[in-house]
């Protein structure tokens, strides 16, 4: 069964990410959004369980989130796929089942 996991918190504030990773199943896929998308920068202390993580979970950003945000996509770590809203519905579609994480 494929799951889609949404993380709307920032890594550096909660602790939605840390137990998605440990919770989600090898070959889920997991959607950064909001302040969620603070995890998809390069650089941070975050950035390494993520690219870890990246073998095991196909990783995307909300783009428009980023933007809103004041970053810009090249600050994204590499493999992550960024997306728009028609992207984020396509992966709602492309999933048996959603998880929030809040």
């Amino acid at each position: 069964m494929s799951m889609l996991h949404t993380v709307n918190k920032s890594p550096f504030e909660r602790n939605a990410l840390d137990s998605c990773l440990r919770t989600a199943k090898k070959g889920g896929s997991i959607l950064l959004i909001e302040d969620g998308v603070y995890a998809a920068l390069q650089g941070t202390k975050t950035a390494d369980n993520v690219a870890q993580a990246m073998s095991n979970f196909s990783f995307y950003v909300l783009g428009p989130d980023i933007a809103a945000r004041g970053m810009a996509e090249g600050q994204v770590i590499e493999g992550i796929k960024i997306v728009d809203y028609d992207g984020f519905v396509d992966l709602v579609a492309e999933h048996e089942t959603l998880q929030s994480w809040l």
